[in-house]
C-alpha cells in the first residue's frame, strides 16, 4: 500500500500570514505545501492590476514569500502547489524560474493553463474553475513547483493526491475524500481555531496552519504541526466543512462529494479522522467566474453622540437629501443605516455615540463624487450638535460585480505545461452525472418536552457563514445527540427568518446533514451583486452566523451549560 501523503496549507487568501510558508516548511515533515490565494474579489483585484501592467495579474506576495523559502523547500523535498498564478500563471511560473536561477536553487517549475475564457464585452475577467488533473500531470512529470490560475480550492489537494496514489478519474470515492480534506485545508487557520464559534475554549491567539495526512482510499487525518497554536477538533473541522457549501452534494470538476456521507472521529489531540466519504461523477458543466466593474460608490459615516440620536439622524438625512436636490445630481442608489452603538449615561464619548452610514452608488463617477462629498462637508457647521464624520469624504471609488455562468466541461481546454515546456492536454473528467438534490433525510425524534430558558442560541450551537457570489450560507451545528434532536426541529426556515429579519423577503433553503449534526442554510440574494459590490455592512456574510448565535430562543434546560441551566 502506498504511504500516506502529508499535505499542508500556507495561505487561505491573498494577504494571509506572510511567514506561514516558511513556518510550515520548518515546523515538521511535509510532502506537499499548498497556497490558496484566489477568491472572487481577488480575481477582480488581479484584473485591475493586469489593466495597469499586462505582465502582472498574479499574486506577487507569493514570489516574495518564496524568495526566503525556495531553498528550504528544495532541501526538504517539499513540492509546492499554488493558485497564485491568478490571471497569469505562465507569468508567475516564469518569475519563479527567474528566482530559482538567481538564487541557485535547482527546481523544476510547471504551470496549468486553460481556465481563461473569452471575456464578454464590459467584463474584466472570465475564468473557468478547473480541477486537479492538470496539477497531477505536472507532478507526475517531475515538477517541484506547480502554479495554476483559477482552479477549485480543493484541486490543490486532489491534484497531488491523484498523482501520488495513481487514482484514475473514476476513483470517485477516493477523489471525494480528497475534496473534503482540501475543503477543510483551503482556508488555512479556519480549520485550527480561527474564526471559531467556541474560540474561548482554546488558545487561538496564533493558530498554526493545518495539514492533512491523506490515505490511498481517500480518508484523511486533519492535524497541524506539533507545537503550533490553535486546535484541531471535531468542532473546528465541522465548522470548516460547512463553510461556503450548500446541500449534500458538493460538486466540483473532479468529482461530486457527498457531504452527507462524511464521518468525523477524534483520533487524538489535534487529530480528526475523515472517512466514509462517497463520491459521484462530476456534473457535465464547469462554473465560470465573471467579474466586471459595476459602477461607482461612495460612503460617509456620520457620528451621532449623546441625546436625541434618532432626531439627529433624521435631520442629517433631510439636509443631505435637500443638498442633493439643489445640486441636481442625486445618485441612483442612496442607502442609510443607523447603527445604535451608543449607550445611555456612557463613561466615554465613543460609547455614547452611534454611527449613521450613508452609501451611494451610481454608474456615473461624478454622481457619487464631488456632489456627495461636498454635501457632507457643507453640513459641518449647520447640522446636528456634535457633527463629525469618521473620515473625510472622498471622491468615490469603482465597485465590482461577480457573476457566474456555466460551460460544458468538454469545451474547456485544460493544459498542463510541464517542466520541459511541453504542453499536455488534460482530458475532461467525463462521464458525468447531472446534479440533483438529495431527498431530505429523516429527522431525529424530537427531544421530550421539559423546562426551557430563553437564551442566546450560541450557548448550545456553533455557526460559520460565508459568501458565494450574491448568496450567503450559514452552517449551524451542535455537539451532542440531544442537542441535535432539538435543533433539527427548532431551527426551521421560518424560525431562521424570524431570527434574521434581513432574510425575511429572500429565498432561504435548509439542508439537513445528520452525520455532522448540522443544518446548512443558503440565503439567496443576501449579498446583492457579491462582495466587490459591498451591498451590505458585512459584504461577505462572515458574521451572519454569529448574529444568528446571538439571537435568543427558548432552549431546553437539559442542553444548557451548568451555570446557565441553574441560573
Amino acid at each position: 500500500m502506498t504511504r500516506p501523503l502529508r499535505i499542508g496549507n500556507a495561505s487561505g487568501f491573498y494577504g494571509d500570514r506572510f511567514d506561514a510558508l516558511r513556518d510550515m516548511l520548518t515546523g515538521g515533515p511535509l510532502d506537499v505545501l499548498t497556497g490558496d490565494y484566489l477568491a472572487e474579489l481577488t480575481m477582480l483585484i488581479l484584473g485591475r492590476s493586469r489593466l495597469k501592467d499586462p505582465r502582472r495579474g498574479y499574486a506577487s506576495t507569493f514570489l516574495r514569500q518564496l524568495e526566503e523559502s525556495l531553498g528550504l523547500a528544495h532541501e526538504r523535498g517539499v513540492k509546492i502547489v499554488t493558485n497564485a498564478g491568478g490571471l497569469n500563471p505562465a507569468g508567475l511560473a516564469g518569475a519563479v524560474r527567474e528566482l530559482a536561477e538567481r538564487t541557485g536553487v535547482p527546481v523544476r517549475v510547471a504551470h496549468v493553463e486553460g481556465d481563461s475564457r473569452p471575456v464578454p464585452e464590459g467584463y474584466l475577467t472570465a475564468n473557468a474553475y478547473l480541477g486537479g488533473a492538470g496539477i497531477a500531470a505536472c507532478l507526475r512529470a517531475g515538477a517541484d513547483i506547480v502554479v495554476t490560475g483559477r482552479v477549485t480550492d480543493a484541486a490543490l489537494v486532489t491534484g497531488p493526491a491523484a498523482a501520488h496514489f495513481g487514482w484514475a478519474p473514476d476513483a470517485h470515492d477516493a477523489l471525494a475524500g480528497a475534496v473534503v480534506a482540501g475543503h477543510v485545508l483551503e482556508c488555512g487557520t479556519q480549520a485550527t481555531g480561527g474564526n471559531y464559534a467556541f474560540f474561548g475554549e482554546h488558545d487561538v491567539r496564533r493558530p498554526g496552519f493545518p495539514l492533512a495526512e491523506i490515505h490511498e482510499d481517500g480518508s484523511s487525518v486533519i492535524t497541524k504541526h506539533e507545537g503550533t497554536g490553535g486546535v484541531v477538533d471535531l468542532g473546528t473541522v465541522t465548522a470548516q466543512l460547512l463553510y461556503e457549501t450548500g446541500g449534500a452534494r458538493y460538486a466540483g470538476p473532479d468529482v461530486t462529494a457527498r457531504l452527507d456521507t462524511v464521518t468525523l472521529e477524534r483520533e487524538g489531540p489535534d487529530r480528526v479522522r475523515i472517512s466514509g466519504v462517497r463520491g459521484e461523477a462530476p456534473p457535465p458543466t464547469l462554473k465560470v467566474g465573471l467579474n466586471r466593474l459595476g459602477g461607482w460608490r461612495n460612503e460617509v459615516v456620520f457620528v451621532l453622540t449623546g441625546l436625541d440620536i434618532e432626531a439627529k439622524a433624521r435631520l442629517v438625512r433631510d439636509q443631505f437629501a435637500d443638498a442633493l436636490d439643489r445640486a441636481g445630481s442625486k445618485p441612483a442608489e442612496v442607502r442609510w443605516e443607523l447603527a445604535r452603538t451608543d449607550r445611555a449615561d456612557a463613561p466615554t464619548e465613543e460609547t455614547a455615540s452611534a454611527l449613521l452610514r450613508l452609501v451611494v452608488r451610481d454608474q456615473d463617477a461624478d454622481a457619487v463624487g464631488r456632489a456627495v462629498s461636498g454635501a457632507a462637508v457643507e453640513l459641518a457647521l449647520g447640522s446636528y450638535p456634535g457633527f463629525h464624520v469618521t473620515a473625510p469624504p472622498g471622491k468615490g471609488a469603482p465597485y465590482g460585480v461577480f457573476e457566474s455562468a456555466y460551460v460544458p466541461a468538454e469545451e474547456v481546454r485544460h493544459i498542463a505545461v510541464l517542466p520541459d515546456g511541453s504542453r499536455e492536454p488534460v482530458p475532461a473528467a467525463g462521464p458525468y452525472r447531472e446534479l440533483r438534490e438529495v431527498p431530505e433525510p429523516a429527522l431525529p425524534e424530537p427531544l421530550p418536552a421539559g423546562p426551557a430558558r430563553t437564551v442566546p442560541l450560541g450557548l448550545v450551537a456553533g455557526a460559520r457563514s460565508g459568501d458565494k457570489g450574491g448568496d450567503a450560507n450559514v452552517g449551524v451545528w451542535v455537539r451532542t445527540d440531544d442537542a441535535w434532536r432539538w435543533l433539527a426541529h427548532e431551527l426551521t426556515v421560518e424560525r431562521f427568518r424570524e431570527l434574521l429579519p434581513e432574510t425575511a423577503g429572500l429565498t432561504v433553503v435548509r439542508h439537513v446533514l445528520p452525520g455532522l449534526r448540522a443544518l446548512n442554510f443558503v440565503v439567496h440574494g443576501l449579498l446583492g451583486e457579491g462582495v466587490a459590490a459591498q451591498a451590505r455592512f458585512d459584504p461577505q456574510a462572515k458574521a451572519v452566523g454569529e448574529w444568528l448565535r446571538s439571537r435568543h430562543v427558548p432552549v431546553p434546560v437539559r442542553l444548557l451549560p451548568e451555570p446557565e441551566a441553574t441560573a
